[in-house]
């Protein structure tokens, strides 16, 4: 279990993204959506959902926000993977907790068409704008998200190990990376 060094499962981050990230990403993951053709998730929905894993553009925010994550917890974090999803109408997150790689995560908000979609952590309703994140304790917070009526809604989620925790075997989700931060 992470137990951060600041009072808390979770918290929100406003701007967490700053306005050149934010503007340069939903562009970018919006593109992506629009030309995916063989990334979807039918795990969770069956809506047509585009979910990107490690894809080099979130891992590049992977890397750069690790500073930002271990100022942010208190701790000395690895970094996982990254996770974007681009949610269609009627998609939902069921609830859930998350598996040894997301032991301290942090889900970040690109952009939304049609309506507000917060999400719920330990049944608290977190309300996001663009650029906004909450962080929280993945593999112990019940999170969760009600249909959503919008036309779109991104986000990425990054997820991270405490180096000094029970889950630093995950480092990297245990796949070799084109470029280690650490070494």
């Amino acid at each position: 279990m992470a137990v951060l060094k600041k009072d808390f499962k979770f918290k929100k981050i406003s701007n967490f993204l700053s306005k050149e990230e934010l503007e340069l990403g939903l562009h970018y993951l919006l593109l992506k959506h629009k030309t995916n053709t063989t990334e979807f998730d039918f795990v969770q929905n069956n809506c047509g959902d585009s979910a990107f894993y490690n894809d080099p553009f979130t891992q590049t925010i992977l890397i750069k926000k690790l500073k930002k994550m271990n100022e942010e917890t208190g701790l000395d974090l690895i970094p996982t993977y990254a996770f974007s999803r681009i949610y269609s109408y009627n998609s939902e997150l069921t609830p859930h907790k998350d598996r040894p790689s997301c032991e301290v995560s942090v889900t970040t908000m690109w952009g939304s068409c049609g309506t507000e979609w917060p999400i719920y952590m330990d049944g608290t309703e977190c309300h996001m704008k663009p650029g906004d994140a909450v962080i929280y304790l993945g593999c112990e917070l019940e999170h969760y998200r009600k249909n959503f009526t919008g036309d779109y809604h991104v986000q990425t989620f990054l997820h991270y190990v405490d180096k000094n925790g029970p889950y630093t075997n995950h480092a990297y989700d245990n796949k070799p990376y084109i470029f280690n931060p650490l070494v």
